[in-house]
């Protein structure tokens, strides 16, 4: 079966395996086949012909993470991303490979109000005792009613952004959003939300993983519709960021790739206005917080560090002793390959405890819900820095 992939590409890989310490599969089973190194092998045979996509090829394909650690370590800069993201395009369109409660899933995530009344449901099961939350990596008790976000209003002249909301964050974490909106109010900056629903639909990144490229395509056109203009687009979820920063390479415009430079962690953009900060009105917290870096963030985005930038005047922040490695969560890796995904977890587990922060600090709404369910205190940077502002309660 012909891949949609460069061949290039897939020639890069080298089988070094300087990339086998930074899987996070590789390193819980020990297996090749589990590894970067054997999942592009793989791959090369199938697409020249020599190997049936079967059951054991889709296994290999599913239980990736897709958290692209291995680009990082690679000397031979292999896209390992875009073959994965290939190979799992081939298997959607030419086998039964996401079933269609799965494509009606991720189509669900372009309407908005849909996703705000399914969560409220689970939120009213959660009450009822009806959901086990831990198990399925949920937060403890979903918001019944959501906060109402409001565009932030500034004089002439100044900084002007977008914020970009998203779907199941903006259902399941909207105080983040909240946060982020009082510290760019208080740095006197401009803040616009998204046109039409004031909540733009899914950026496709969930859709894009699953192989699922068309729908991809359709929701992330839309979210860039949402955002007319030249304004900055700021990012709080590092998934969602990674996805809008690559609109320009899945949809291939010249419109897209505008869109993609304009695209920014809201930690990046933050570290380049600090001097805006006010300081913190009260000393600093005792307690420390350790820093856990989104793979999408650290491996994909490279924009890990301005979130320490950002916290440091305020925090005691501690780092892990694991370089970096994924926690699991991978979008919705954590339900798909629950096993899997819980042994990763469990080496970020005894990477945190080794270091003895009291809290941790993560950027991404998956990493901190997947943390979160294993009964640790996780918050989001821009919700700590919110908080040693003194703008938020608690």
């Amino acid at each position: 079966m012909k891949l949609p992939l460069v061949e290039q590409d897939l020639a890069s890989c080298v089988s070094c395996g300087l990339c086998l310490p930074h899987c996070p599969t590789f390193r819980v089973t020990g297996e090749e086949r589990y590894s970067p190194r054997g999942r592009i092998e793989a791959i090369r045979q199938v697409h020249i012909g020599n190997e049936p996509a079967d059951a054991s090829f889709i296994d290999m394909m599913d239980s990736c993470v897709q958290c692209r650690g291995c680009e990082t370590a690679c000397p031979s800069a292999v896209p390992f991303g875009r073959l994965m993201e290939a190979a799992r395009q081939g298997l959607a369109e030419h086998t039964r490979y996401q079933p269609w409660y799965r494509r009606v899933g991720y189509r669900t995530l372009s309407h908005h109000r849909l996703v705000l009344v399914g969560s409220r449901l689970i939120a009213l099961a959660q009450r009822l005792h009806l959901v086990p939350s831990r198990r399925l990596g949920l937060p403890d008790r979903l918001p019944l009613r959501a906060t109402a976000l409001r565009a932030v209003l500034a004089p002439a002249g100044a900084p002007r952004v977008w914020l970009h909301t998203g779907c199941v964050m903006d259902a399941w974490q909207r105080d983040v959003h909240s946060a982020a909106l009082a510290v760019l109010r208080v740095m006197g900056v401009a803040v616009s939300l998204p046109k039409r629903t004031r909540a733009a639909g899914c950026c496709g990144a969930l859709a894009n993983h699953g192989g699922l490229v068309g729908i991809a395509r359709e929701q992330a056109a839309a979210t860039m519709r949402s955002f007319p203009g030249e304004d900055i687009v700021l990012v709080d979820s590092a998934g969602c960021g990674a996805q809008l920063k690559d609109v320009g390479h899945l949809l291939d415009t010249d419109d897209a790739r505008r869109f993609s430079a304009r695209v920014m962690d809201i930690h990046e953009w933050l570290a380049e206005h600090l001097d805006r900060l006010p300081p913190a009105p009260g000393p600093r917290p005792a307690h420390s917080v350790a820093v856990q870096d989104p793979c999408h963030l650290r491996h994909v985005q490279r924009a890990h560090l301005p979130v320490r930038r950002v916290l440091a005047p305020y925090l005691n922040l501690v780092e892990l002793d694991d370089d970096g490695l994924c926690c699991g969560a991978g979008g919705a890796y954590s339900l798909l390959q629950p096993e899997l995904a819980g042994q990763i977890r469990n080496r970020k587990l005894e990477a945190i405890s080794h270091c003895g922060a009291a809290m941790v600090a993560s950027a991404n709404p998956g990493c901190s819900m997947h943390l979160a369910a294993a009964g640790l205190v996780v918050r989001h940077p821009v919700q700590l820095l919110a908080e040693a502002l003194g703008l938020l309660d608690g």
